[in-house]
């Protein structure tokens, strides 16, 4: 059904841009942290772009440090312009160890699209799920935002399990959707509604 009623929720343009992007605490000793445009942290994202798995998963390219500090300054500029907020998964005072956050922020529409990877060393402790569950809720309670979507290959079993491990509800198979480097995928939309 259709209402005629006023938009029932809007979140304002500039409330990310106007904020500074929290760190959020997750069980375990684990915590969800801006990308820091340092060494340890470019790092971390130049070993993620070498990883097979995370390469396979995510299609990231990342060929030099100092590449990687570029795309650091690109997460810290997608956060002003409101599109895009990514967090590094760390331990406190540690290097990133993986990455979690949203792509295609839509405030007016209410929406974005989670995205993920861990390296080697925080791989099948149950980090992802918890990320995904913190980083849900803070889309949806602080920042405001309607429905989140997790969307990924039908070969990739252990983002289904993240996904149903984090609440999200799996609604369609979107055929030939995903471009992977072994061609195109068949890929799970699984999302969130508030």
């Amino acid at each position: 059904m259709i209402s005629n009623s006023p938009i029932p929720h809007v979140v304002p343009a500039g409330r990310m841009a106007r904020s500074e992007q929290p760190v959020l605490a997750l069980p375990g000793g684990w915590e969800l942290r801006p990308w820091h445009a340092d060494d340890a942290d470019a790092d971390a994202l130049y070993a993620a772009g070498q990883d097979p798995a995370v390469r396979l998963w995510n299609l990231l390219s990342v060929n030099s440090p100092e590449e990687a500090l570029r795309r650091i300054e690109r997460m810290h500029r997608r956060w002003r312009a409101e599109r895009a907020a990514m967090w590094a998964i760390a331990r406190p005072g540690d290097a990133a160890t993986g990455l979690i956050g949203w792509n295609d922020v839509d405030l007016r529409g209410g929406s974005a699209e989670i995205v993920y990877w861990l390296l080697p060393a925080a791989r099948g402790g149950g980090v992802a799920a918890e990320a995904t569950r913190r980083v849900s809720r803070w889309a949806l309670d602080d920042l405001g935002l309607h429905r989140l979507r997790l969307c990924h290959s039908v070969a990739n079993p252990a983002s289904c399990r993240v996904a149903d491990k984090a609440g999200y509800s799996l609604e369609a198979t979107m055929r030939g959707a995903l471009l992977h480097a072994d061609g195109w995928h068949d890929q799970h939309l699984h999302a969130l509604v508030r």
